[in-house]
């Protein structure tokens, strides 16, 4: 009963955790609301090129519009991106 408290537990605090878009894997980059596999994989592909500095960086990327970038916001941090 423990190890299962235990795990619901700390799948709870991964749901509330913000997600770093410079070093996320694809797996927790696609469990943000409106990311799919496919997205997951461009946001990749473009960190290798130049580190994200703010979600409105992924406005480049095909696919990622406003709306989308917005609504993804709140589950997303950047973190080691310029100041």
């Amino acid at each position: 009963m423990k190890k299962i408290f235990l795990g619901l537990m700390l799948s709870c605090a991964f749901l509330f955790a913000s997600i770093n878009l410079n070093s996320a894997s694809k797996e927790e980059l696609m469990q943000i609301k409106g990311i799919g596999e496919k997205k997951a994989s461009m946001i990749i592909d473009f960190r290798k090129k130049q580190k994200i500095n703010n979600p409105e960086d992924l406005l480049i990327l095909k696919g990622f519009g406003k709306g989308l970038v917005e609504n993804i916001q709140k589950d997303i941090k950047v973190k080691g991106a310029k100041k």
